[in-house]
């Protein structure tokens, strides 16, 4: 599980972005949460599933803090109420309450967003989804897992296993985020290249829209071809259509055979040819292929999330690939994939111009894990070192280099790359889906450090005909950059489908939406 580095809160000057989201909140009108109303909620659910300051619950506030932070730390909200529901009737019932008394509500999955999508901008009603964790049901022979919004990801993972199927995604944070909430975000992972993203592999979800209507969609079916898809308009909505109550979504057969491969590279140039090649060579067993920058992988050394190549096989590289396999039949698989990928480094080794320095190539499910471990623990490891501003972009893979080295001289020229400032800004990601992790890692979050990259990365995205969320979300930190991935034409639609939805903006208020 990923942990949480909670600091002390830092002062800052309101910047323009807080003053528009200020304004553009009060104008929804929306209520607090009274004494009154949490005497309401603590009839709907038991006593250990209302949290509150207020009476007649009566919780620290020091309990609540968790709920009303992000992850990074930079987003902190000030709700004093949270509720636990189990069911998907707590849930309408709690809805329908707060439609009528016009209080705003956070779903809250894991809390294990980047772009503050998860979390209260003032005092708005957290309705936290981890109580709601049971597996409905499970289908081997289809391969259809029907589960509870609030279901762990890792345990949903840990539950198929027996089964022979995996999830469609995997993530760095699948010990903390819950299913809901990878729905809501469109979640994207290591497996995007593989099995596709949720678009495709959410079959059915059941949600109660802001109202507390309960829509159910809870299909099992591969087709079903009458009329409008509903599902695909809460998916990737952020909650501020409705709430995710339960997924039915199609499970993988797990693979028997899984190898994986480090490579590191003397130019991040060889990527784009590296990535042809692997196609070609590896061609339907390929399964993911992601990219680190040599800065991440130092900091994944130091901070202790393992150490795949030894010092002399790092020396000269200036970035590193991991390449994995897969496949069904392990007798075959596991062969044919050992050969192939032998076959790759041998040729990659061989060229007259070759493509890397070196490779390990991993000789046991330990040393798999291992490997991957590296790649996983970025986020951590960047946030172990400082505060990081996090660009989660998509782009073409030519240019992720380009867009790190573009940004990190765009702050040395304004004089912020240094030890209290700027300390590093590194690159990661996933090569086969074009999404790179630009991270800015500061000494603090600043307002000064915040101006200087804002427009100036969505602008820079823009230029390349990129999208400015690739897989995080907009959440509270992109509503103003919207426009940057979306013209006028859509957002004006995106508005329109939000009011016939939410009409009073209870839902997750401030997020998605300028």
């Amino acid at each position: 599980m990923l942990s949480r580095h909670l600091a002390h809160r830092i002062a800052l000057r309101p910047t323009a972005k807080a003053v528009r989201l200020a304004h553009s909140l009060s104008a929804l009108r929306l209520n607090t949460v009274n004494e009154q109303d949490v005497e309401h909620f603590s009839k709907i659910l038991p006593k250990t599933s209302v949290l509150s300051t207020l009476a007649p619950v009566s919780t620290a506030s020091s309990e609540l803090e968790i709920y009303n932070t992000d992850w990074i730390n930079k987003y902190h909200g000030k709700s004093t109420t949270v509720l636990r529901p189990r069911t998907t009737k707590e849930v309408s019932e709690i809805v329908k309450w707060c439609h009528e008394r016009r209080i705003g509500i956070v779903p809250q999955g894991g809390n294990t967003g980047l772009v503050g999508g998860s979390v209260p901008v003032n005092d708005e009603l957290v309705l936290s989804l981890g109580n709601m964790n049971k597996i409905r049901s499970f289908d081997p022979v289809s391969g259809i897992l029907v589960a509870d919004a609030g279901c762990i990801l890792e345990s949903l993972s840990e539950y198929l296993a027996p089964e022979n199927h995996i999830m469609p995604l995997d993530l760095g944070a699948k010990g903390s985020c819950q299913i809901g909430g990878n729905v809501a975000t469109n979640a994207g992972g290591l497996r995007l290249l593989r099995y596709g993203s949720l678009h495709g592999s959410v079959l059915g979800l059941e949600v109660v829209l802001p109202d507390g209507t309960i829509l159910d969609q809870l299909s099992v079916l591969r087709k079903d071809n009458t009329g409008y898809d509903l599902k695909q308009l809460f998916i990737g909505s952020e909650g501020t259509l409705g709430i995710i109550t339960g997924v039915s979504i199609l499970t993988a057969p797990a693979p028997n055979a899984s190898n994986n491969v480090i490579l590191a590279l003397p130019s991040f140039d060889n990527v784009k040819p590296l990535y042809q090649e692997a196609k070609r060579q590896l061609s339907e067993i390929l399964s993911a292929f992601e990219f680190i920058d040599r800065t991440a992988y130092d900091l994944a050394v130091k901070h202790g999330q393992g150490r795949a190549l030894n010092e002399e096989d790092v020396e000269g590289a200036e970035c590193f690939v991991l390449v994995e396999t897969s496949g069904g039949n392990r007798e075959h698989d596991e062969a044919a994939s050992i050969s192939k990928l032998n076959g790759l480094l041998e040729s990659l080794l061989e060229a007259d111009q070759p493509l890397i320095n070196t490779g390990v190539l991993s000789q046991s499910p330990a040393q798999f894990a291992q490997l991957w471990a590296i790649r996983e623990g970025l986020t951590e490891a960047v946030s172990k070192e400082g505060k990081a501003y996090k660009y989660d972009i998509s782009i073409p893979l030519g240019s992720f280099q380009e867009v790190v080295d573009t940004t990190r001289e765009h702050l040395r020229s304004k004089g912020l790359m240094r030890d209290d400032a700027v300390k590093y800004v590194v690159g990661y990601g996933h090569v086969g889906d074009g999404n790179l992790h630009l991270n800015v890692i500061a000494a603090a979050f600043t307002p000064e450090i915040e101006a200087a990259l804002e427009p100036f990365v969505y602008e820079l995205v823009s230029k390349y005909k990129g999208s400015v969320s690739a897989e995080h979300g907009i959440g509270l930190m992109k509503t103003h950059a919207l426009h940057y991935s979306k013209n006028a034409t859509s957002i004006e639609l995106m508005k329109r489908i939000k009011n016939l939805f939410d009409p009073h903006g209870i839902l997750n208020p401030g997020k998605v939406l300028p």
